[in-house]
C-alpha cells in the first residue's frame, strides 16, 4: 500500500477550482450547487449547506469512477478533505486526481483491491480518516465492513449494519417488508438447494418465475424462467454470478410479475427516527435487469399512488431504523398495484434525477446524517420541480443483445456541457481506459426540463453532441429510445426493449427524407474537403490557374444503397440532387471540428464527423447512429464495380466470443458431439455470466481457450468439424 502524495497537492488545486465553480451564482442570485457546471439550472436549495454546522474533517471514499468523483465534489463543497483508494491500474484515474490524498490498495481485480477490507482499513488508519462513504457496489452493502468501521470508531456514511443485513438478504427483507405493511410478491421464502429443487419450486410457484441471488442487487444474479429447462439454466448462471459478485451463492425464487413497471422510491432517514420520501423514479427500461434510461417523476403515477408507495417505503425505513439515503424498489402493474421488490441500502446510480426535481443534494444529506444531525427537511418540503432524465452512457455495443461490453482507450472524449440544463456525472477523461475489470459505465448523462417534453429534447441534443472515440458505446440505442413513439407516450414496462426491438437493435432506421438529407450532407462534406485540398496554406509555390469546379457528379454508397448525386456549389453552399429531390446544405460548417452544426434545408442538425478518408470514405454519426459511407466519382464507381467481392467466411462451425472477457468454464473437449443450442462455455465480462452455445450440431474439432484465460471480442473459442 502507498499514499499518493502527488494527488494530495493536485487535490488542493482541484479543491480551489471546484469551490469557485460550486459557489458561482446563477441568474437568480442563488448559489449554483451543480456537480458538472455552475450553469445547470437545478439548485440544491431545499436544504443548502450550513457552513457553521459541525462535520467531518476527512472522509475516505471506498469506491472508484464517477461515484467517487461525485462524493468528492460534495465533500469539498462542504469543506471536507477527501481520501481516494485505487487499484494499480487506476493510479491516474480522475477520482485519484480529484482527492486530497490517494492510497493504492491492490491490483486490478476488484477482489484484490476495492473489495480488500483489510487494506482499506489500513488506509483509513494511515490517513486519519474519520468517516467512509462507500458509493455503490463493492462494499457499500457489506455489514461486516460497517462493523469493522464501528469497531475502530470510524463513521460509515450509510445505514447501520442491522439495516444492511436485513435488506441485503432478500428473504429477510421480504419478511421485514411484510411486517411493515408493505405489499410483497408471492414466492418461496426459503433457500433453493440445487437446480432440481429450483425446478420443483418454480412449478409450485407457477411460471414465469424470477430466480435471483439472495444477496444480489444491480441486476446481477437474476434470471427469468418460463419453463423447467430455463429454471435449471437460470439457477446455474445466477448461482455463479452471485458467488462472483457477492461472495454468496444463495438463490431464491418468486413469481415474476409479467409486463410490470419498475418504479422506485427514494427515502431519507436520520438517527432520530425521522424519515421522508423524495418521490419516485421510473426505471422500467432495462436490459438483463440493469437500467438503461431513468426519469423522475414517473409519467404513470398519480398523486394517490405516489403517496401510498412513499408512505410504505417510509414505513419500511422506520421498521428497520434506517438512517441514510436509500431506495425502496417496487414492481407496478397496469392497474397501479405495486409490490415490494427490494431495498437498496445505499446511494443509487440514478440519484441525480431525484436531486434535479427536489433540489436536495443526497450526498450532503448522507454526510449530515452520518455525523448525527437530524433532517431539516420535512415531507411537506419535498416538491416535484420539472422533469429529469438520466441516460446511462456505457462502453457497450448496443447491436449485441442491447449492450455487450466494449473495452479500449478513449482517444477522444468531449462531454456536451456547453448545452443548457445538462449534467454529466463521469469518472473518466480523454485518455482513460475502459477495461474488463470494472463496470463499463462512461457517464450518467442527466438532462433537465420544465416538463417531460423539454427534458427529452435536451437529452437528444446532448446525445448528439457527446463525442466518444476509442470504444463502442450505446448512444445509438439511447437516442433511438428517446425518439420512439412508445417512450414518448410513456407506455413503458420492463419488457420495453424486446417488445420495441424484437429482432434486437439495428440502429437508426432512416425515413426516405432522412436518407436524402444524409446523402446531401455526405456529398457536401466530400466536396468541401475536395475544395479545401486545392488550397495550400502558407505556401510560396505558384498557385494553379484552373478554377475550382462548381458542379459535381458523384455516387454515394451507404446503408446498403448506391445513390447517384449531382451537386452544384452556389455562394459556398451545396445544392445536392439525389433521388429527384434537391436539398441545400449551408457550407459554413467546420471540417476541423468533431461536431458539425449542419443546416440542411433550414433545419439545424448536430452530427459528428468520425472519419474523413483519402479514398472518399466518410464515417458520420447522424441521429445517434454511425453510418459508414464512400463517395466516388462516376468513373471511380465504374471501376469499383469491376472488383469481385471478398467471400464471407462460414462461422456456423465456430463459437466466437461476443465481447472481451474471462473464460469461466468450458463444457466440452475435442471429440465431443454437441447439439445446436448446447452450451460449450461461459464468458464473464464486468461480473456478468454469458452462456455461449453451438450454432450447429457437430463434433468438437478444437477448444482454443482454457478456464481463467482472458479473451478478446470475436476470438475463436471452440471449433466444430
Amino acid at each position: 500500500m502507498r499514499v499518493n502524495m502527488a494527488a494530495s497537492a493536485l487535490g488542493r488545486v482541484y479543491s480551489h477550482l471546484l469551490k469557485a465553480s460550486f459557489l458561482a451564482y446563477g441568474k437568480n442570485g442563488q448559489r449554483s450547487l451543480c456537480l458538472s457546471a455552475a450553469r445547470f439550472s437545478s439548485m440544491y436549495m431545499t436544504d443548502p449547506i450550513d457552513f457553521k454546522e459541525p462535520t467531518f474533517d476527512k472522509i475516505l471514499i471506498a469506491n472508484r469512477g464517477e461515484i467517487a468523483c461525485r462524493v468528492i465534489k460534495t465533500a469539498k463543497k462542504m469543506g471536507i478533505k477527501t481520501v481516494a483508494i485505487h487499484s494499480d491500474v487506476d493510479s491516474n484515474a480522475p477520482h485519484v486526481k480529484l482527492a486530497d490524498e490517494a492510497v493504492c490498495v491492490g491490483t486490478a481485480q476488484a477482489r484484490d483491491s476495492y473489495l480488500r477490507m483489510d487494506r482499506i482499513m489500513e488506509a483509513i488508519k494511515e490517513t486519519g480518516t474519520q468517516a467512509v462513504h462507500p458509493g455503490y457496489g463493492f462494499l457499500s452493502e457489506n455489514a461486516e465492513f460497517v462493523q469493522k468501521l464501528e469497531d475502530v470508531g470510524v463513521s460509515f456514511i450509510g445505514p447501520n449494519a442491522n439495516a444492511i443485513t436485513g435488506m441485503g438478504d432478500k428473504l429477510e427483507s421480504k419478511r421485514l417488508a411484510m411486517a411493515a405493511g408493505v405489499n410483497t410478491i408471492p414466492g418461496f421464502d426459503g433457500i433453493v438447494k440445487d437446480a432440481e429443487d429450483c425446478v420443483q419450486i418454480s412449478n409450485d410457484v407457477g411460471y414465469p418465475v424470477m430466480i435471483k441471488a439472495s444477496a444480489g442487487g444491480g441486476g446481477k444474479g437474476m434470471r427469468i424462467a418460463w419453463n423447467d429447462n430455463e429454471a435449471r439454466e437460470g439457477f446455474k448462471l445466477s448461482t455463479q454470478e452471485a458467488a462472483s459478485s457477492f461472495g454468496d451463492d444463495r438463490i431464491l425464487v418468486e413469481k415474476f410479475v409479467d409486463n410490470p413497471r419498475h418504479i422506485e422510491i427514494q427515502v431519507l432517514g436520520d438517527k432520530h427516527g425521522n424519515a421522508i420520501y423524495l418521490n419516485e423514479r421510473e426505471c422500467s427500461i432495462q436490459r438483463r435487469n440493469q437500467k438503461v434510461i431513468e426519469e423522475a417523476p414517473s409519467v404513470f403515477l398519480d398523486e394517490a399512488t405516489r403517496k401510498a408507495m412513499g408512505e410504505q417505503a417510509v414505513a419500511l425505513a422506520k421498521q428497520i431504523g434506517y438512517s441514510s439515503a436509500g431506495t425502496v424498489e417496487f414492481l407496478v402493474d397496469s392497474k397501479k398495484n405495486f409490490y415490494f421488490l427490494e431495498m437498496n441500502t445505499r446511494l443509487q446510480v440514478e440519484h441525480p434525477i431525484t436531486e434535479c426535481i427536489t433540489g436536495v443534494d443526497l450526498v450532503h444529506q448522507m454526510i449530515r446524517v452520518a455525523k448525527g444531525h437530524p433532517l431539516k427537511i420535512s415531507q411537506s418540503d419535498v416538491q416535484i420541480r420539472g422533469w429529469a432524465i438520466e441516460s446511462r452512457v456505457y462502453a457497450e455495443d448496443p447491436f449485441k443483445s442491447f449492450g455487450l461490453p466494449s473495452i479500449g482507450r478513449l482517444s477522444k472524449y468531449q462531454e456536451p456541457l456547453h448545452l443548457p440544463k445538462v449534467r454529466c456525472d463521469s469518472g473518466i477523461e480523454e485518455g482513460s481506459e475502459i477495461s474488463i475489470y470494472y463496470d463499463p459505465m462512461i457517464c450518467k448523462l442527466v438532462c433537465y426540463g420544465e416538463n417531460r417534453e423539454e427534458a427529452i429534447r435536451n437529452s437528444i441534443k446532448a446525445l448528439d453532441a457527446y463525442v466518444i472515440r476509442g470504444v463502442t458505446h450505446n448512444i445509438p440505442l439511447l437516442r433511438d429510445i428517446l425518439t420512439e413513439d412508445r417512450f414518448n407516450a410513456g407506455n413503458l414496462t420492463t419488457n420495453y426493449l424486446p417488445e420495441v426491438y424484437p429482432d434486437g437493435f439495428k440502429g437508426k432506421q432512416l425515413t426516405a427524407k432522412e436518407q436524402v438529407d444524409l446523402a446531401a450532407l455526405l456529398a457536401s462534406i466530400h466536396i468541401k474537403d475536395a475544395l479545401r485540398s486545392r488550397n495550400f496554406i502558407n505556401d510560396s509555390r505558384v498557385k494553379g490557374t484552373s478554377k475550382a469546379p462548381t458542379t459535381w457528379k458523384i455516387v454515394l454508397k451507404f446503408a446498403d444503397k448506391e445513390v447517384p448525386c449531382s451537386v452544384e456549389v452556389v455562394d459556398g453552399n451545396f445544392k445536392v440532387t439525389a433521388d429527384n429531390v434537391t436539398v441545400t446544405v449551408n457550407g459554413s460548417f467546420d471540417l476541423a471540428s468533431p461536431l458539425i452544426e449542419a443546416n440542411i434545408d433550414g433545419t439545424q442538425e448536430t452530427v459528428q464527423l468520425i472519419k474523413l478518408g483519402s479514398a472518399g470514405e466518410i464515417r458520420i454519426r447522424y441521429k445517434g447512429t454511425a453510418f459508414q459511407s464512400q463517395v466516388l466519382s462516376e468513373a471511380a464507381h465504374r471501376y469499383m464495380s469491376l472488383i469481385p467481392e471478398k467471400p464471407k467466411m462460414d462461422q456456423s462451425k465456430q463459437v466466437l466470443s461476443p465481447m472481451p472477457g474471462l473464460v469461466k468454464s468450458i463444457a466440452c473437449v475435442p471429440g465431443d458431439m454437441v447439439a445446436e443450442g448446447q452450451e460449450v462455455c461461459v464468458i464473464e465480462a464486468m461480473k456478468m455470466q454469458n452462456s455461449l452455445s453451438a450454432a450447429a450440431t457437430g463434433k468438437v474439432k478444437a477448444v482454443h481457450v482454457k478456464e481463467g484465460e482472458t479473451v478478446e471480442e470475436e476470438q475463436v473459442l471452440v471449433e466444430l468439424e
